[in-house]
C-alpha cells in the first residue's frame, strides 16, 4: 500500500511545475549568495576626523586612521558639531574629535581625552567602530602598548584563518533544510484538503501510519539531496569541506528533516487552507531560527531566553554540525545533539500521525 501511495506523492511532485525547479534551485542559490552577505565582520565604517590641533602628532593619527582597511574616511569637518550634523544625516557611522592640545600631552607624559561619537542606530556597526579607533588612538598614544600586545600570539585552534564562510555554511544548511522540510510539507495534506482529494484517501483502507509515512518519505529524499548539492557546493565553490565524518552530517540532517516534516505534516493537519499554513509555520520558523544561536550566542540570551534552546531542533543541529563541520567531532561528541534531537524528532512523528484525522 505504501508503494502506491509513494508513486501517488512523486507524480504530484512531478506534476507541479514550479515545485522540482525550486528544490533544485533554492539551495544552489543560497549557498552561492548568502555566505558572501552574512558576514558579521564589520568593514567599511565612514569616519569623520575633527582635528583640534593641527600639529604633526595629530595629523599623523587621522593618516593612520585613513589608511586602515575598516574605515572610510569621510573627511575632516571644522567643528564637532558639523562631525554630529553628518551622523545625524547618515553620512558618517563615527566621529573622531582631537583634543586643542593632544599633542603638547603627549610630549609631558600625559592622558589626552580624545572623544569618540558613534551612530547607535546601528548598535554592531557604531560598538565595532568605537572599539576599532580606541585601538588606533591607543595604538598611537602609547606604542609601547602596542609593542607588548605584537608580542601576544594567537594560536587559533579551529578555522585558523578566521574564514566567516566555514561558520555559515553550516548554518545556511540548518536554514535550507528548515525552510524546504518544512513548508512543503506545511502545504501538503491542506492543498488536498482543498482541492477534495483527501476525502478519497479518508474512505480507503489505508492506515493513518502508511498515509503520514508515505507523506514524509519524499521529504527525506529531498533532504538527502540538499545536503549532497549544499556539501558539493562548499567545496567546489568555497573550497570548504567538513573536518569531520560525512555520515554524521547526514545523520543529523535526516533527523532535522524528520522533525521539520513532521511539523508541517501537523501543521497542515490543523490548518484549513494555505494561506492558514504559510502564517502559522512562518510564526515558528522565526521563533526557532533566532532563538537557535544561528546568529549569535545562546549564552548571550538572557537566562529565561536561554531555556527555549532546550526544546529548539535547530540549536542542536547547528551545534552538531559546527562541531563535525569545523572541529571534526566524532559521534561521542555530539552524542548529546544526536539524543535530545532524536527525541523531539519522534514526539514530533508520533504527532503528526496522531492529529492525523482520518474519517472510516
Amino acid at each position: 500500500m505504501i508503494k502506491y501511495l509513494l508513486q501517488k506523492e512523486i507524480l504530484q511532485i512531478r506534476r507541479n511545475a514550479f515545485l522540482p525547479r525550486l528544490i533544485i534551485a533554492f539551495p544552489i542559490m543560497v549557498m552561492c549568495v548568502l555566505p558572501w552577505v552574512m558576514n558579521m565582520e564589520v568593514r567599511n565604517i565612514v569616519v569623520d576626523v575633527v582635528d583640534n590641533d593641527r600639529s604633526t602628532l595629530s595629523q599623523q593619527l587621522v593618516h593612520r586612521i585613513e589608511s586602515s582597511n575598516y574605515f572610510v574616511f569621510h573627511g575632516q569637518p571644522a567643528s564637532y558639531q558639523e562631525a554630529l550634523n553628518d551622523i545625524e544625516h547618515s553620512k558618517a557611522d563615527v566621529a573622531l574629535v582631537i583634543p586643542s592640545h593632544y599633542s603638547r600631552d603627549l610630549t609631558l607624559g600625559k592622558t589626552p581625552q580624545v572623544l569618540i561619537a558613534a551612530n547607535a542606530v546601528n548598535g554592531t556597526k557604531g560598538a565595532m567602530g568605537t572599539s576599532y579607533l580606541s585601538q588606533i588612538v591607543t595604538a598611537h598614544a602609547f606604542p609601547q602598548l602596542a609593542s607588548i600586545q605584537a608580542q601576544v600570539n594567537t594560536l587559533n585552534l579551529y578555522n585558523k584563518h578566521q574564514n566567516y564562510k566555514l561558520y555559515m555554511i553550516p548554518a545556511l544548511l540548518a536554514i535550507v533544510m528548515m525552510l524546504m522540510c518544512g513548508f512543503l510539507p506545511a502545504l501538503n495534506i491542506v492543498g488536498e484538503k482543498e482541492t477534495g482529494t483527501i476525502e478519497q484517501i479518508n474512505v480507503t483502507p489505508v492506515s493513518k501510519w502508511a498515509f503520514i509515512l508515505a507523506k514524509l518519505i519524499p521529504y527525506w529524499v529531498i533532504a538527502l539531496f540538499i545536503v549532497t548539492v549544499c556539501l558539493l557546493l562548499a567545496w567546489a565553490v568555497y573550497g570548504i569541506t567538513s573536518q569531520g565524518n560525512l555520515l554524521l552530517i547526514y545523520l543529523m540532517a535526516m533527523l532535522l528533516a524528520l522533525f521539520f516534516s513532521s511539523f508541517g505534516l501537523i501543521i497542515s493537519n490543523y490548518s484549513d487552507t494555505m494561506q492558514q499554513a504559510i502564517f502559522v509555520m512562518w510564526f515558528f520558523v522565526v521563533i526557532l531560527m533566532l532563538l537557535s544561536g544561528l546568529f549569535t550566542p545562546t549564552r548571550s540570551m538572557p537566562s529565561w531566553a536561554y531555556l527555549t534552546t532546550y526544546a529548539n531542533p535547530m540549536h542542536y543541529f547547528i551545534d552538531a554540525v559546527r562541531t563535525v563541520f569545523i572541529k571534526g567531532g566524532t559521534l561521542h561528541d555530539i552524542a548529546h545533539q544526536v539524543a535530545a534531537l532524536a527525541a523531539l524528532t519522534g514526539i514530533m512523528a508520533l504527532w503528526a500521525v496522531k492529529s492525523y484525522k482520518k474519517n472510516h
